[in-house]
């Protein structure tokens, strides 16, 4: 996202603009997370990542600011800011890696999510009551899939008030991989907590289709309801995963 895109965004649809120096520290945050700012990585100055991202000094100073209290960027003297290569796994304040399968050996794993289809459909009774809107109010439908190394380990159907994200892509191609960061920079939506229930289940015929499974196979069912910062309920979704080579951690700090 540009320095415009980013101030554009502020002003979006949202009743609570985010602060741009958040979206700053989200895209900084987002690059060290996905490996393209390695640990030891010597940022450029305040004055070159003010331009670079288009926005003031005083902005990037609060964005590099909260990272280095997060733990993600040290200042060294005669060096600068620095990356530390302790950035968390499980914060929600990096929402838009908000995914916590791990390999056998401990590992968070990086998956490679894929959209599978995006529809508009009226909300049933029970998911109405669940975002405190009358029934048929018209939801936003994305399944999606993630693989990791090739291989499906999860799929996914998230719902959300299609008022809240107008002109959101249709097709599947174009909606974003990191989904709740889209949401922050484009809507102002901010998710602020999220709330899950587990159950083990036996995997159904959508299951075994989308994960490879045979029958009978097991499978992680997870449902969650993601709140943004006014407590009013964002996403409501639900992940069915495969655990036969993964574990699910839930770490709290």
């Amino acid at each position: 996202m540009t320095g415009k895109q980013a101030k554009a965004a502020v002003t979006g649809s949202s009743s609570l603009p985010v602060p741009l120096y958040e979206h700053v520290k989200r895209q900084i945050a987002e690059a060290i997370l996905v490996g393209e700012l390695a640990p030891g990585t010597v940022l450029p100055g305040e004055v070159a990542l003010a331009t670079r991202y288009g926005v003031a000094v005083g902005t990037i100073r609060r964005a590099l600011a909260d990272l280095t209290a997060d733990g993600m960027l040290v200042r060294r003297r005669k060096t600068g800011t620095v990356v530390t290569g302790r950035a968390p796994q499980h914060s929600l304040r990096f929402f838009f890696q908000y995914f916590r399968l791990h390999g056998e050996d401990g590992g968070l794993q990086r998956s490679v999510p894929e959209v599978l289809s995006v529809a508009i459909r009226p909300a049933g009774a029970e998911e109405a009551a669940l975002f405190s809107e009358p029934a048929g109010e018209p939801l936003l439908c994305l399944d999606r899939i993630r693989r990791i190394g090739g291989v499906p380990v999860m799929h996914s159907q998230i719902k959300l008030l299609a008022r809240r994200v107008p002109d959101f892509p249709r097709e599947p191609a174009r909606v974003p991989a990191l989904l709740y960061l889209h949401l922050l920079d484009v809507y102002g939506i901010r998710v602020a907590a999220v709330r899950e229930k587990l159950s083990a289940e036996l995997a159904d015929a959508k299951d075994r289709r989308l994960l490879g499974l045979r029958s009978p196979s097991a499978v992680l069912a997870i449902h969650e309801e993601a709140y943004d910062q006014t407590g009013a309920l964002a996403l409501l979704s639900e992940h069915r995963a495969t655990t036969a080579h993964h574990r699910y951690v839930n770490e709290i700090r």
